[in-house]
């Protein structure tokens, strides 16, 4: 899968990020015989115009809760949806936990299932233990849509709509691996054992390691979605070995850590990427900290599943799984139009 559905990715990574070496920081203004970065990267469904996708034509109530309030991930996401909801004539609530958290997040879901919404959009923050509160909404009639994360057991759900993490890790490896054509050790910062997502972001980028010999994974630690937490976990890791060419942050808190903590240490050279965009992560970027971010798709996300459960509430068909694309983001196009717009929003 990754030699199939990043190939071209690798292309503009490999010009982007040896522009790295020479002071230049990288990426998706591509150069001869570069795919540009938007059909590189997006190898996903584009959001649905048409009637298949869920016309209005009743005054539904959506609710939308967040994997975690205050994440630009769920804020642009919460746009998305927001923006399909008012063109389709439809209501939207939106809540979320102050942290990633399945036992904070499962009375919100109680709560929204007693208010009886038409349909309810989740970020299930545990592949496991949110199953039973999803299942009770299921039970009341509500239609379920699942963004961004999953469930082991997803079924009664409408649909499952996220981003091609496995392939989204293996890019980030191919970055990694364009800028030390030598090899060495590398590193992930998870968030912690069973987000679905993050799992499979770490799982692509490791089985990407393991085809390079040259490389060596130092595994994954897990920085419970703590920015703190991550920059603890680089700089102790760069004491151990100082030799780290590479780190992988495989989501938006992991990533902005993992700067604080190469800065913190005082060490260079580091090929960083991160998973997501937000303000604080493109900060890192122009200023070289992190050399590329692997940006998901959040409003086409949360559009998706609006289209979906509107689709399902007027009978119509439905897709069960749905998987977006991501860009690249590089210092090199950051503030082109392209990257302004994959580049996730504070507020909407």
């Amino acid at each position: 899968m990754r030699r199939t559905s990043t190939g071209a990715v690798v292309g503009v990574m490999l010009l982007a990020l040896a522009a790295c070496s020479t002071g230049d920081p990288d990426e998706a203004t591509p150069g001869a015989g570069a795919e540009p970065a938007d059909e590189a990267s997006n190898e996903a469904a584009a959001p649905s115009d048409d009637a298949s996708a869920g016309g209005g034509g009743a005054d539904y109530d959506i609710a939308f809760v967040q994997g975690v309030a205050g994440d630009e991930f769920y804020i642009t996401m919460q746009c998305g949806i927001e923006e399909a909801a008012a063109e389709l004539g439809v209501t939207v609530s939106t809540q979320g936990a102050q942290e990633f958290d399945p036992t904070l997040q499962t009375p919100i879901v109680d709560s929204v299932v007693a208010a009886a919404p038409d349909a309810l959009l989740i970020a299930p923050t545990d592949v496991t233990a949110m199953r039973r509160p999803i299942q009770a909404a299921i039970d009341a009639g509500i239609e379920v849509v699942l963004v961004d994360t999953t469930l082991e057991d997803p079924s009664g759900v409408v649909s499952q709509i996220a981003s091609d993490n496995i392939g989204g890790g293996a890019a980030a490896f191919d970055a990694i691996e364009s800028a030390n054509p030598d090899g060495g050790k590398v590193l992930v910062i998870g968030v912690e054992p069973g987000i679905s997502t993050t799992d499979a972001r770490a799982e692509g980028f490791e089985a990407a390691v393991a085809e390079n010999p040259a490389f060596t994974s130092l595994g994954v630690q897990y920085s419970q979605n703590q920015p703190a937490r991550a920059a603890e976990i680089v700089t102790g890791a760069l004491q151990a070995d100082p030799d780290i060419v590479g780190i992988f942050a495989a989501n938006l808190f992991a990533a902005e850590g993992a700067a604080t903590g190469i800065r913190q240490a005082g060490v260079e050279g580091i090929t960083v990427v991160g998973f997501d965009a937000g303000p604080a992560q493109v900060e890192a970027l122009q200023a070289g900290t992190v050399q590329a971010l692997v940006a998901q798709e959040p409003a086409n996300i949360g559009r998706q599943g609006v289209e979906q459960a509107i689709a399902q509430l007027n009978g119509e068909e439905t897709e069960p799984e749905i998987q977006t694309g991501f860009t690249i983001i590089t210092a090199e196009n950051v503030d082109t139009p392209e990257g302004q717009e994959a580049a996730y929003r504070a507020e909407c």
